[in-house]
């Protein structure tokens, strides 16, 4: 039995002698090397804080210690050393999350895997310890440099230093997030890597001189206030002191001794501590190592020997269409900036940040910060592409609305990940934008179904300037193009069909990427006897009158969104037909609103009702309880009704 396998929970690691610990670090990467290269996942960052995560878990009591991390995805060392071993379905259904997950073990404290959160939960913890009397329990958050560029790990750390609370605050330093971390801060970290030893001078001198009671004492109190001085000169931790927090570090976080005593030492000390670990994301993996983009944040299934996908992809990315589209526009408008959040690379920017370096702002993990920049940008007569996951958009939603639409901004918000996102997650499905964005005043929305309406739709949005726009799409390969039959006002009428000579009686309204399900939806309708009309509003919001004026046409209206049912486009196409007094009764099929557990996105589509057959056989329920077919119609899918699926049920006024 090897080390690693021997490894139940964490009682069992601390009883391995410290001489035992480097050849578990060793299988521990091997297993890591293995196992996310056949099934995918966050592999630089884990293989950059093993012998961190060995000795947290040597030194604290998991769980009655509470270890949390930012964000999430480095826990994967997390989950070998609390017994968590089987690797074989990781992060497809059935399997372990990539993330920490309560629902799998004790030791999983909170399931964040968006940035910046960690402090904020442990000041929480911390308060509640107090309260209730546990003063025997620490709280320990492993943070990141990259995630210390969040505004809300300052807001945290602001309350944490203000108090005595034993808080222990880890800050794993690789340089990095997805990409090098950037700012006032990284520059920060950068000088305290290079400066070495003043606490251990400190501790010297105080030992000497507090050894001269008569003169020593008085001179070590004038040193101690003279220290700021100093450190400010030699190594500015400075910036973590004047907030109150103590500072151990920097330590070499792949020193598993030496970062045991650190950890011992802030265990011990009894108030707001930060231990400052310097690692290497990709240790011990030689092409995550040489790799400069990312150093394996993530990666797909791939062979471990070449690198080369195990399923090569032989589509064309949503991601890639758009940051195409954006260098190409970047040469026509001197006018288009674009802003990311720590994610160039993976919301598509890196080649516009190539040909044009000067008009890439990186502003770090800040959404918030991002949005109310794009306004002041806009404000001075540039236009913005601020490029964000769906899903981190949520974080942002007042300033979108306070910032950039009550200003009437004219900034494009690119939503990637839009929708069912699949193996990463609840946290990672960005099913919630056009729910909480159909309350801003005067913003747009797009939802472009294929790759040629992404590009025309990305620039119409450039071509609005006195309100924010949003262009919105999700992790998938770019289906082959979707030619509309016709365009009424700005609808794109996609497929008419009829049967026994009627008028289609049913109208499906497809959001975006749901084009495609719906025309096969269509198809089986037909065949059932259901004449059926599919159209793609393009622009979701506002609703346009001409879609108000089709559905006027129809029997039923069935609206189709990859994203929550609740307050979504179906309800907004809903409440426009109530105010035009169009009595047709509507339904909206989409997500359920609930956190959806992770599964390929093929899965949780087909699970929630989202294809052509499941659209089709909610339709025909829809239709029956309307009179609209018999009752032997689609026998198939009978099964599969609203409360099943993804339905929602709305009449007209």
């Amino acid at each position: 039995m090897s080390l690693l396998e021997s490894i139940r929970s964490p009682r069992d690691l601390r009883l391995l002698p410290p001489t035992e610990l480097p050849k578990l670090a060793e299988e521990i990467r091997e297993f890591l090397i293995d196992a996310v290269t056949r099934s995918g996942g966050h592999l630089g960052p884990n293989l950059g804080v093993v012998e961190l995560t060995i000795a947290l878990h040597r030194v604290f009591d998991s769980p009655k210690d509470r270890i949390l991390f930012d964000t999430g995805h480095q826990s994967y060392v997390h989950k070998l050393l609390t017994g968590r071993q089987d690797f074989d379905r990781f992060k497809n259904r059935g399997g372990l999350s990539g993330y920490p997950s309560r629902s799998e073990s004790e030791h999983d404290v909170i399931e964040n895997s968006h940035a910046s959160t960690v402090l904020g939960y442990a000041d929480g913890l911390a308060k509640a310890n107090q309260r209730l009397g546990h003063d025997d329990r620490h709280v320990v958050a492993v943070t990141g440099d990259g995630a210390l560029t969040g505004g809300m790990a300052w807001e945290a750390l602001n309350n944490i230093a203000e108090s005595d609370r034993p808080v222990v605050i880890v800050v794993n330093d690789n340089e990095r997030s997805y990409a090098p971390t950037i700012g006032g801060l990284a520059n920060h970290l950068a000088t305290l890597r290079t400066t070495q030893g003043y606490e251990r001078f400190l501790s010297w001198g105080k030992d000497a001189l507090q050894r001269t009671p008569v003169v020593g004492g008085p001179i070590y109190d004038a040193l101690h206030g003279a220290k700021k001085g100093y450190k400010d000169a030699q190594s500015p931790q400075g910036m973590f002191e004047d907030l109150g927090l103590k500072y151990i570090g920097p330590i070499d976080g792949h020193d598993i001794a030496a970062v045991e005593s650190a950890l011992r030492r802030a265990r011990g000390f009894g108030g707001p501590i930060i231990v400052h670990c310097l690692t290497e994301k990709g240790r011990g993996y030689r092409p995550a190592e040489l790799d400069e983009a990312d150093h394996f944040h993530q990666v797909g299934a791939i062979d471990p020997i070449t690198c080369e996908p195990l399923r090569p992809s032989t589509g064309v990315s949503w991601t890639s269409v758009f940051g195409k589209e954006m260098v190409a526009i970047g040469r026509e408008r001197p006018d288009v900036v674009a802003i990311t959040a720590a994610m160039l690379q993976p919301v598509g920017l890196a080649p516009f940040a190539r040909e044009f370096p000067s008009r890439i702002y990186d502003v770090g993990i800040a959404e918030q910060h991002a949005a109310v920049s794009a306004a002041g940008l806009a404000t001075g007569g540039l236009h913005p592409v601020v490029a964000v996951y769906a899903t981190f958009l949520n974080r942002a939603f007042d300033q979108v609305l306070m910032d950039c639409a009550l200003h009437r901004c004219g900034v494009t918000f690119v939503l990637d990940r839009a929708g069912v996102t699949g193996t990463d997650g609840a946290s990672h499905n960005g099913m919630w934008d056009l729910s909480i964005l159909q309350v801003v005043p005067g913003l747009r929305i797009a939802a472009p179904r294929d790759a040629d309406q992404l590009r025309a739709e990305l620039r119409e949005a450039l071509e609005v300037d006195d309100a924010p726009t949003v262009v919105r799409y999700p992790k998938a390969e770019v289906g082959p193009p979707i030619e509309a039959e016709q365009r009424i006002g700005g609808v794109d009428v996609l497929l008419r069909t009829q049967t026994s000579g009627r008028m289609p009686e049913v109208l499906l309204v497809a959001v975006g990427t749901m084009a495609s399900a719906c025309l096969d939806a269509a198809a089986l309708l037909t065949a059932d006897g259901l004449g059926t009309t599919v159209v793609d509003p393009r622009w979701v919001k506002p609703v346009d009158p001409a879609l108000v004026e089709l559905a006027a046409r129809h029997r039923l209206v069935v609206t189709v969104e990859d994203s929550g049912r609740v307050g979504g486009v179906g309800m907004a196409v809903a409440q426009a037909l109530r105010d035009a007094d169009i009595d047709v009764p509507t339904r909206e099929l989409g997500i359920p609103q609930r956190f959806l557990d992770h599964a390929a996105r093929g899965e949780i589509l087909d699970e929630i009702g989202l294809t052509g057959p499941g659209i089709a056989a909610q339709t025909v329920v829809f239709a029956k309880a309307l009179g609209l077919v018999g009752g032997d119609a689609y026998r198939t899918t009978d099964s599969l009704t609203p409360d099943t699926v993804g339905g929602e049920q709305h009449h007209g006024s």
